[in-house]
This record gives C-alpha cells, structure tokens and sequence, in this order.
C-alpha cells in the first residue's frame, strides 16, 4: 500500500472509531424526541466523548498507523483533537443548561443524581487536561510530574463519562446499545494497559547499556549505547527514539531523541543531546555501565523515504544536527554519491557541533558545507547573520529539480527556511521537519 493510500485508510479509520458510537445508538428504536436542541446536544456529547476516548490511540505509538504521518503530526493532531473534543462537550453541556435546564438536576453533589454528577466531572477533568497540556510551559508544569497526572486524570475523566452514559440511559436503553459502550471502555483500557505495561514490559526484556558519555561542543554531550542481550535496534537515518534512563520504563520519565549515529551501524547507537531543560541537564552525569531503555523507531524524517532523489539539501541549527549527522554518517558508509548540502546555523564558531567531524565527512561525500554564525569572530569570512532567501540563494542548488529538503532546528530557524525555500520556488512537497515540542 502507497503511503497516500495507507494515510486515507488511517484517517478513515479514525472517522468510523468517533462516528460509530453515534451511528449505532441512532440505529433502531431510538427514545421520543426533545426537541432539536436536545437530540443535537446528545450528538455533540457522543461526539465529544467518542473523541476524547480515540484520543488513547493517539498515543499508542503504533508503527503502523503512524507510518504515513510521522508521529510528530499524530502527536499535534492528538493535541488539537482533544480542544475539539471538549468544545463539542462542553457545547453538549451548555445547550442542555440552556434549553432544558430541569435535565440536570441541582448542582449540589449531595443533592444529584450520581451519574449527573459524574458528567460534571468527567467535563472538569477534561478541561484541566487540555489546559494544563497546551499551556504546560507557561503554567511551569514539570514534564514528568505533567506526563504522570495526563493519564491519570485522563483515564479518571473517560471512566466518569462512561459513569455519566449509563447513568443517564437516553439512547442506550437497548442491551446491545449499552454493551457498544461497555466495548468502547473495554477498548480504553486495553490501550491503558498497551501502552503503560505491555510496551514497557518488552522494552524491559530488550535493554541497553551505556557505553559512552562524551562532551561535544554548545554544551551538548553524546551518549552511546550498546545493545545488552539482544541483537540491537534496526532504523532509519533521522529517525528518533523515546530514551529512558535511571529508571524503570515503567515510570513516566521518557524522552525523545534523534539518533545521531549511522543507521549502517546498528549494534552502537548515539543519541546527541544539548543541556537545555533538566532531564538534559543530567546527560553529563551519567556514567558508562549506566542501564537504559529504548522505544523506537519512529519518524518519517529520512532520506531512506526518498531513494530516488537527486539530492539532498540540509538546513539545521544546534543541536538539530544530530539527526543530520545520523543521515550524513549514514550516506557516507553507504557510499553515497548524489550531491549534498548542508547550511549550519549557531550563534558562536565554538558552539558548532561536530565541527571536525563534518570536515571529516566532506573527504567521503560530495559535500558542500556553509557555516553560519550569529556572532561570528572577528576574522571570520563565512555567511554571518541568519538564514534567509538571499542566504539559501547562495549555497541550494541553481536549479533544484527533485532535490529534498531536510529541516532541523530551532522554530525561528525552520520557520524562515520554509518561507525562503518557497520565495526560491521550492515545493512544499519538498521540504520535511519534524515538530517535537516536548520536554
């Protein structure tokens, strides 16, 4: 199946998940109409719940269905997903408040209905996860601690809207009707149990080993791993992996990153990683012989999805070179002989990562490299300043053709490569970055 192919089979699937539970309860004897506004409200909050609900598929982390999209899309569509879901929610409540009032029963939980109360519930949680998810950073929630009350009160909220249906009973008074829902929760829970024991579990059973921490420059450190008991980890240059150390995998405290190491080299794996948060801020303390654990591959940001492109033409900053280097180091092993360029953005010529070893790598590829700095020493006499058009009409090929175009790096960085690439006449279609956000 074409990659266009299995996307449309993933999004329709994803379509019938969220609007099965609605067709369903519409099909055979459905209860006497209340109006519009009160059969639409119902909608609305099968609707709602039915997304909330998908919303652990999302996060599973299935190869397979996030294949087409690179989990970074899923992981975004994930996010805006949920703020649809509670607006369908939370309209689902509002019109009932407004158009027939005396459904919901006194406020006071002493004085309601249980199952009343649990849909009010249910609604509270949700709305705290979806603020506390999109705005994490500037409420100065700890990713860990953040990661860890997600899913509890994520799964707290599912549970108190399932209470909340079969308490109300309206549209699900058929036994078969109810046991759709018991099937949905069923469903949930096996996800819970996917991918916060089952998954962990084989990652336990596969660990690896450090063998190597090292310094780089920009305050950045490498760390190597190798594999303990097992053959070791197949992927893709570019590609990343979720990184546990110090801990069980079990417990909440993973994070992803790109693979900086050949993928013609598996059994050695390196991960380079820059100090900037405080997991990232430990890299530098962990010793060799230190144990960890791995949950990858993932991404689709690689030039192996591109086997009959010309050319290659990376754009990075900082640390976002690491998976570049992983491509780099991979065509280089590989023999590759299309042409490659490679435009290097830091503030400092002391902060550039791999410095000598993209030097290195320019004897063993047909390779052009353009360094740029932001504060450039005083005899320096390569690009300064920032990556613009007038920059990038400089240093990407005259005439581009099928070249692809690999961006990594700070926001500000990829945003203005997209912008330059296009005013150069650069398809869309061309350019790849991927949009992690997280820790």
């Amino acid at each position: 199946m074409s990659p266009l192919s299995s996307a449309v089979a993933w999004v329709l699937v994803y379509l019938l998940l969220v609007a099965a539970p609605l067709l369903v309860l519409l099909a055979g004897p459905v209860p006497p109409g209340a109006g519009f506004w009160w059969d639409f409200s119902m909608a609305l909050g099968f609707a709602g719940m039915a997304m909330m609900g998908v919303q652990f598929a999302l996060t599973a982390r299935f190869r397979r269905a996030s294949a087409p999209f690179g989990i970074d899309i899923i992981y975004y569509f994930h996010r805006y997903a949920a703020l649809v879901a509670l607006g369908l929610l939370l309209a689902h409540y509002l019109i009932v408040r407004v158009d027939t009032p005396q459904a919901l029963g006194p406020l006071n939980p002493l004085a309601a209905p249980a199952y009343m109360s649990a849909g009010r519930i249910a609604l509270a949680l949700f709305a705290i996860v979806v603020v506390t998810s999109l705005w994490r950073k500037p409420l100065r929630i700890d990713y860990e601690r953040w990661r860890v009350w997600h899913a509890l009160l994520a799964t707290a909220a599912v549970v108190a809207a399932v209470a909340h249906i079969e308490g109300v009973g309206y549209y699900t008074a058929a036994p078969w009707k109810r046991w759709l829902w018991v099937a949905y929760t069923f469903f949930w829970v096996l996800l819970v149990l996917y991918v916060r024991l089952a998954k962990p579990w084989g990652m336990r059973r596969r660990p690896w080993r450090v063998i190597e921490v090292r310094p780089e420059r920009g305050s950045a450190w490498t760390l190597a791993l190798a594999p303990e008991g097992h053959t070791g980890m197949r992927f893709a240059p570019g590609q990343f992996a979720w990184l546990t150390l110090r801990g069980s995998p079990f417990r909440f405290e993973e994070h992803p990153f790109s693979f900086a190491s050949s993928a013609a080299q598996g059994g050695r794996l390196e991960f380079t990683i820059k100090a900037l948060g405080d997991f990232t801020r430990t890299i530098g303390t962990v010793q060799p012989g230190e144990r960890a654990y791995l949950d990858g591959p993932y991404g689709v940001f690689s030039i192996d999805r591109y086997p009959r492109a010309p050319g290659f033409v990376f754009v990075a900053g900082g640390v976002g070179i690491a998976p570049v280097m992983s491509m780099l180091r991979t065509a280089a092993d590989r023999g590759e002989r299309r042409p490659l360029t490679l435009v290097y953005a830091n503030d400092r010529w002391e902060d550039v990562i791999f410095r000598e070893d993209i030097e290195r790598l320019r004897g063993r590829l047909d390779l052009r490299v353009a360094h740029v700095l932001a504060a450039p020493p005083p005899d320096w006499t390569g690009e300064r300043g920032y990556v613009d058009e007038a920059l990038l009409a400089r240093h990407v090929p005259a005439a581009p053709g099928g070249f692809e175009y690999f961006l990594c790096g700070p926001r500000p960085l990829t945003d203005a490569a997209q912008r330059a690439l296009r005013a150069l006449g650069v398809p869309l279609a061309r350019v790849h970055f991927e949009l992690f956000d997280m820790a």
